[in-house]
């Protein structure tokens, strides 16, 4: 149990790390012309291009994207350019309002919805490098950079990318129904650990005194180090590592070994799940190396925009694994999102933030767990009937588009019928 809560807390405070980058990075772009006009220059060939595409080859959208041969630079129909940026909006409502990643529903959203595992995931990607690069906000932060920090954890970040792409690959060259359930299984166990730790985070903050209070909560990492950061500084493995000078007298240390390490796994979950690498660096810095917050959110910044683009080139873009269009629709429909979202937590109480957060993880949950079933006896691992298959499959699309679709209506609506009290929030800020 004390183990289900440590990493239940810690991916939670990864999530929302990540989901304040993603609002920073919205913010960024929205606010410059110059980012904007970026933004459509890459969006229109894509859009061109997939017309072109079709319509030369005179082939309609196959029922699965994928198969045995990737399609690149996309088939285009404007039903899954609408559809990529409806999904975009859903998780970018959840990033903005709940202030903790709603990249979590994208893959399980893309693969409801028909897309190969392993194309969600390189379109994933691929959606948050392009975010990255135009809304990076890392000259904003440069004084809060430890390059060698960066330097040495994205050696090991690299490799990890290269090692979670060359399986996912492998996995898929042998059967592309086993790669199905390769990135199922982890989605169930990494959304079944953050839905079941988020639904216990909101019933102990219902029983709280300032259960109406914000959702962010939590301490600023700042001087302070805990038991397994004192122990690996502690360890003098060299070359050791210098940074945070400017936080303690003389700066702390530690082992090039342990960043290396640390990275392999942010690049691995990165390359495997496509949102995974984003959301792990900030706990990993903070409470496992003993980084300081300050640091840690600049370096992060930095690293992001060299995994992402490094995993989504050279793991999957080469290869085909990329859907050009969905990902620039997830991208529209997600800036919008977070803007949406973020606004709305203005007149919404913390606690019931904290519930749909629970709600919506423990949705894409339920989404993978039933359709979990069937593509084991697609692989004749366990029997079970097409039409058994088929309906569990349906319950868990059901399920989870309702959920999310309620969210997104209700988000919306606040929104809209505060619309006059948070214009007067703007005016008075």
């Amino acid at each position: 149990m004390n183990f289900f809560k440590q990493w239940g807390n810690f991916m939670m405070l990864g999530a929302r790390a990540h989901a304040q980058w993603e609002i920073d990075v919205s913010n960024t772009i929205l606010g410059s012309k110059k980012r904007l006009a970026v933004l459509g220059l890459l969006i229109i060939p894509v859009i061109l291009g997939g017309f072109a595409f079709a319509d030369q080859l005179g082939v309609a959208l196959p029922e699965f994207l994928g198969g045995k041969t990737a399609y690149s630079p996309a088939f285009f129909t404007t039903g899954i350019f609408i559809a990529s940026i409806l999904i975009g909006i859903g998780a970018g409502l959840i990033t903005g309002c709940i202030g903790a990643g709603g990249g979590f529903i994208i893959a399980p959203a893309l693969m409801s919805a028909g897309i190969k595992g392993i194309l969600a995931v390189g379109t994933d990607l691929f959606h948050i490098f392009a975010k990255a690069i135009m809304g990076s906000v890392i000259h904003r932060k440069l004084g809060n950079i430890s390059v060698a920090l960066a330097v040495i954890f994205l050696i090991g970040a690299m490799i990890g990318a290269t090692t979670g792409g060359v399986i996912n690959r492998v996995i898929y060259d042998i059967n592309p129904l086993l790669s199905d359930v390769f990135i199922t299984v982890i989605y169930v166990l990494m959304l079944g650990i953050l839905g079941a730790y988020s639904l216990y985070d909101f019933l102990k903050a219902r029983k709280a005194p300032d259960a109406g209070g914000g959702a962010h909560g939590g301490k600023s990492e700042g001087a302070d180090l805990g038991n397994l950061p004192r122990k690996l500084q502690a360890m003098n493995i060299p070359p050791m590592i210098t940074f945070d000078q400017g936080i303690v007298p003389g700066g702390r240390k530690i082992s090039a070994l342990f960043l290396v390490l640390s990275g392999g796994l942010v690049g691995f979950c990165a390359s495997i799940m496509g949102v995974g690498g984003g959301f792990l660096t900030f706990p990993i810095f903070v409470y496992v190396l003993g980084v300081s917050s300050l640091t840690t959110v600049g370096t992060d910044i930095f690293q992001i925009v060299f995994t992402a683009g490094y995993a989504a080139i050279s793991q999957y873009a080469i290869y085909g694994f990329i859907f050009y269009t969905l990902a620039m629709g997830m991208l529209l429909g997600s800036l919008l999102g977070i803007q949406v979202g973020a606004m709305a937590t203005k007149v919404v109480k913390g606690i019931t933030i904290r519930g749909f957060y629970a709600m919506a993880v423990l949705a894409g949950f339920t989404n993978r767990f039933f359709a979990l079933p069937s593509k084991l006896a697609s692989i004749d691992l366990i029997p079970l009937s097409k039409e058994t298959g088929r309906w569990l499959d349906l319950i868990g699309i059901w399920s989870f588009f309702i959920v999310i679709s309620t969210f997104a209506i209700w988000v919306i609506s606040t929104f809209l019928m505060n619309i006059k009290k948070l214009k007067g929030e703007e005016a008075i800020s």
